[in-house]
């Protein structure tokens, strides 16, 4: 069934959102969302209250989490859905993706401080609800707030991508290694919004290739970051790889986000819904 309101994709204060999951799940809710996960970045520690809270309000629920992977010098996003969160190889995998995050953040501080841009660390500090996963856009809401950038996407254009004076390279986890946790945990590996990458052709399916011989079985078609021209190039994407295809607003705020949660548009009906391959993960 392609025609469910379901939201697969959005971040809470436990990551790098700025609600936390009861709030999120309110919002969900109120916006017709039927089936709803919440993929905070390399942590599950929200899963439990994310899980009560769509039982509260009535929506159904799939564990999820997001993983950042290197593949060809470039950061991707795995989504992890319907996994058993107290699985060990997935909970310590996750733990060490966390452990790198706090260098990193001081590092992209002290390239800010050599641009004139002063306190970053402790600034986006004030924005962090776990610290362990200090990330690019606690910085850059600080600098929106300190009134250096008017908006956080003009901070990631100034400061926080490659070349920039904020930026700071990371190896995250292998696209292997985030894979098998998610599966061996009983759950489903998606590419997220696979538009976003800028690979070439070559590279994209070289993305696609090595994913399904990991065992990786899902797509995000439909998702915040997509036109509408791209949920037809990645519907075909899934036919050709034979994966499920997912839907997810990638939302983080109501300030920032261009998408709200459940406001996607439907996934194309022939395709698989991950929903229907994940039926006996529901809660």
């Amino acid at each position: 069934m392609s025609i469910l309101n379901a939201d697969l994709h959005c971040h809470s204060v436990v990551s790098d959102g700025t609600l936390t999951p009861e709030a999120l799940a309110a919002r969900a809710a109120a916006n017709g969302v039927e089936l709803w996960s919440l993929t905070d970045h390399d942590e599950i520690g929200g899963q439990e209250r994310a899980a009560a809270a769509a039982r509260s309000h009535g929506m159904k629920y799939l564990t999820g989490t997001e993983i950042s992977v290197t593949f060809a010098d470039h950061t991707v996003h795995i989504v992890g859905l319907g996994f058993d969160p107290r699985n060990d190889d997935l909970v310590q995998g996750l733990s060490r993706m966390r452990g790198g995050r706090d260098q990193r953040a001081r590092l992209m501080s002290d390239g800010l401080a050599r641009a004139g841009i002063h306190g970053a660390y402790e600034g986006a500090l004030k924005y962090v609800g776990n610290p362990d996963l200090i990330s690019r856009t606690h910085f850059a809401r600080f600098l929106v707030e300190s009134g250096v950038c008017s908006d956080t996407n003009e901070v990631f254009r100034r400061f926080l991508t490659e070349g920039k004076p904020g930026f700071v390279t990371h190896r995250w986890a292998p696209l292997r290694d985030a894979v098998q946790w998610i599966t061996r945990a009983g759950g489903m590996a998606v590419i997220a919004h696979p538009a976003r990458y800028g690979f070439t052709p070559n590279e994209e399916y070289a993305l696609f290739l090595e994913f399904k011989a990991h065992g990786g079985r899902g797509v995000e078609v439909v998702t915040g970051s997509h036109t509408t021209a791209e949920y037809v190039t990645y519907g075909e994407t899934a036919r050709e790889f034979g994966l499920a295809s997912s839907r997810g607003s990638d939302f983080h705020s109501p300030e920032e986000s261009r998408t709200d949660l459940g406001g996607l548009a439907f996934l194309p009906g022939e395709l698989t819904p991950v929903w229907e391959v994940l039926a006996d993960r529901i809660q």
